[in-house]
């Protein structure tokens, strides 16, 4: 009898997952449908993608994960005070709502709204969960 293979980076997996954090719900395909992804291309945080390595098709797991481990640590660096001119006139800003800038390379930054000012907008680069505990729990469905 052989043993069944088990998760390294190349591989493609199928599987569900749920994120909760803080009580809440984040992510959940469970419900949803399963996502397949190549495991080590940065499909997936690349903390959690640590998780799945060495678990096989049929695996069941659940991780808490404490502040910082799953999405990094809330970095102050990453929180800008920005001239209310270097977005668009016509972009509708909202506190708590989400902005993208393309960089010069073409790689997009996601940030969220703290505050808006007549002059200014504070943004959060920061992962959305960065810094919070996290439930993570996993079902392996197959994997090539």
């Amino acid at each position: 009898m052989t043993a069944s293979p088990t998760l390294r980076p190349g591989h493609q997996v199928t599987l569900h997952y749920r994120l909760e954090c803080a009580g809440q719900e984040v992510a959940d395909t469970f419900t949803a449908g399963p996502e397949t992804f190549t495991l080590g291309q940065g499909e997936m945080e690349a903390r959690l993608e640590l998780l799945l390595l060495g678990l096989a098709a049929g695996d069941h797991r659940r991780f808490e994960l404490g502040p910082g481990e799953a999405f990094g640590d809330h970095d102050a660096a990453l929180v800008h005070t920005l001239p209310r001119s270097d977005f668009p006139a016509d972009m509708a800003l909202e506190a708590g709502g989400g902005v993208e800038f393309t960089l010069p390379n073409g790689q997009v930054l996601t940030g969220g709204v703290l505050e808006i000012g007549p002059d200014t907008v504070k943004v959060d680069f920061n992962h959305p969960l960065a810094g919070m505990p996290v439930n993570f729990e996993v079902q392996i469905l197959s994997l090539e």
